[in-house]
């Protein structure tokens, strides 16, 4: 069984920065998408960025200009840096990745959630 591992939330103020970090428990696994999403009080779960392995990345309109993806093959890791931070990013942030299976299918991972808070 592998667990994505996040760190980094917390609370900041407008306009302030926040980096995210999540972290495979494996590095014996083969990863193939990963992202970030988050979901806001009484919201849907929304995605922020994606990121392939060869490091093409997608951002939603709310984000682009403001945060940026990345990731560590050999760690097994993707980062979040989150500048220009609004009250309106304020969410619980939940890592995604694609991992691919021994017998080839994919098999999609959640982590636990790591909460963002921006005041005004």
């Amino acid at each position: 069984q592998v667990q994505l591992v996040e760190s980094g939330g917390g609370l900041v103020q407008t306009g302030g920065s926040l980096r995210l970090s999540c972290t495979a428990s494996r590095s014996d696994v083969t990863i193939n998408a990963m992202g970030w999403y988050r979901q806001a009080p009484g919201k849907q779960r929304e995605l922020v960025a994606h990121i392939t392995p060869g490091a093409m990345s997608n951002y939603a309109d709310p984000v682009k200009g403001r945060f940026t993806i990345s990731r560590d093959n050999a760690k097994n890791t993707v980062y979040l840096q989150m500048n220009s931070l609004k009250p309106d990013d304020t969410a619980v942030y939940y890592c995604h990745a694609v991992i691919v299976r021994a017998d080839f299918r994919m098999e999609d991972y959640w982590g636990q959630g790591t909460q963002v808070t921006v005041s005004l």
